[in-house]
């Protein structure tokens, strides 16, 4: 589906695999911009931290096989194929022909191989999820929260018109889940507000811990 702003975590992943290589530099003017890529969705930094990276080398990443977060034998996945500015579509979406592309899936598995240390070394790790902490846009999954201050949401979302986006890990003190939605709704952000608080309230249940009178 078409995610809007979502795949910004894809670039994410690309500079830091660049750092990785030694192609790049996490310099604090890199870091800066990357946050305000993730935290405020900023398409400036976006296009600029995309272009550093370059379109084809994003691609490659993404369709490797150490990554495979688009997978043509799977529906696809996570797609970057113009930058955030108004420059011309570099290439769409192999299989859905669209700019910006991502699949529930996918971006599940974006999160879970993030915190399970399998994207890049630790070290860079622990930066990826210090700019996907905080977030400084309140709404969709964040508003759903709000009336669970003690949870701690690492998150990029998206939105253009009725098209709306959101993804996360949710960490409370004893658990923590991965949440995604893509959505072409009316009011969707409100939508996924709801959906936020109820998926939570769900996996808090499952999660609770037994009162003392509980006899199973």
């Amino acid at each position: 589906m078409y995610a809007a702003s979502l795949p910004k975590i894809a670039i994410l992943l690309g500079a830091f695999v660049q750092i990785e290589r030694g192609q790049m530099v996490l310099d604090d003017q890199t870091r800066a911009a990357c946050t305000r890529m993730i935290r405020y969705s900023s398409n400036e930094d976006a296009s600029r931290i995309l272009n550093r990276v370059g379109m084809e080398n994003l691609a490659q990443i993404l369709q490797s096989e150490r990554f495979r977060l688009y997978d043509p034998e799977f529906n696809g996945g996570l797609w970057v194929g113009r930058d955030y500015s108004d420059a011309p579509v570099w290439q769409r979406d192999p299989l859905h022909q669209i700019s910006h592309g991502a699949t529930a899936m996918q971006v599940a598995r974006f999160y879970y191989l993030l915190f399970t240390n399998r994207l890049v070394s630790p070290k860079l790790t622990k930066e990826m999820k210090k700019i996907l902490s905080n977030p400084a846009i309140e709404h969709k999954f964040v508003k759903g929260l709000e009336d669970e201050p003690d949870a701690k949401i690492y998150r990029k979302s998206g939105t253009w018109k009725n098209w709306h986006a959101d993804s996360g890990v949710i960490v409370h003190e004893n658990y923590k889940y991965i949440v995604v939605a893509l959505s072409h709704l009316p009011q969707g952000g409100e939508k996924l507000a709801h959906l936020a608080e109820v998926v939570d309230d769900l996996v808090k249940r499952q999660h609770r811990l037994p009162d003392k009178g509980d006899t199973h």
